[in-house]
């Protein structure tokens, strides 16, 4: 489990493909090394993989096919800069929103604009991913969590501030980039409570009558 608040940007060290369809990553970790062991969890761009060797200042990863498919790791070249964050500990703050690090879909960039003190970025998420993004939500981008300013059609808006830009890699966001997308995970839930609410025809299986009976009045 993650909060979306990017510790640092590493950089792709090495990308091997050689793999049965899969690769293996090895990033430098901008100094979040520390305490890394193989098994530990650190989110890649919001992706959430598991160190198999940690070498300072290098950590290596293992990425599946399906995670190659599913999110823009695949798309990653030696040199690329992706965002950081190790895993939650207990009793750590959460500043952002709970980030299972399982990215739905790849949403892409449509436009940057620009001005106040403030970028506003646009973007198109994939259909599936549209009932979770309501308006002062919350959404993580490649691994950032982030407020939804606005929903208009299948695009939505996040206004990104200065220390977002400068701490992250969405200060290169630019129209055509893919970036990873995470809804927020109640509101996912209540989406699929509400499915299957509709499909078995409005009836979830509960009766004023139960409540009365737990003691509910």
């Amino acid at each position: 489990m993650f909060s979306g608040i990017v510790e640092g940007v590493g950089s792709v060290a090495a990308i091997d493909l050689s793999g049965a369809g899969g690769a293996r990553l090895g990033l430098e970790m901008a100094g979040l090394h520390d305490g890394l062991t193989p098994g530990a969890s650190v989110a890649v761009n919001g992706v959430c993989l598991t160190v198999v060797e940690c070498l300072p200042p290098r950590c290596t990863f293992d990425v599946v096919p399906e995670t190659l498919r599913r999110t823009n790791l695949g798309a990653l070249r030696p040199g690329d800069r992706v965002n950081l964050e190790r895993s939650l500990r207990l009793g750590d703050r959460i500043d952002g929103h709970f980030v299972q690090g399982h990215v739905e879909g790849v949403g892409t960039v449509r436009r940057v604009e620009r001005g106040g003190g403030e970028w506003l970025v646009w973007t198109r998420a994939p259909a599936e991913l549209l009932p979770c993004i309501v308006h002062k939500g919350s959404i993580a981008i490649d691994g950032t969590s982030l407020t939804v300013a606005e929903v208009r059609g299948d695009e939505f808006a996040v206004a990104l501030i200065p220390t977002t830009l400068e701490r992250t890699t969405l200060g290169r966001l630019a129209p055509g980039a893919a970036v990873n997308l995470e809804t927020d995970i109640i509101a996912r839930q209540v989406v699929r409570h509400l499915q299957r609410l509709a499909a078995d025809g409005g009836d979830a299986g509960l009766r004023l009558e139960q409540f009365r009976t737990a003691g509910f009045r």
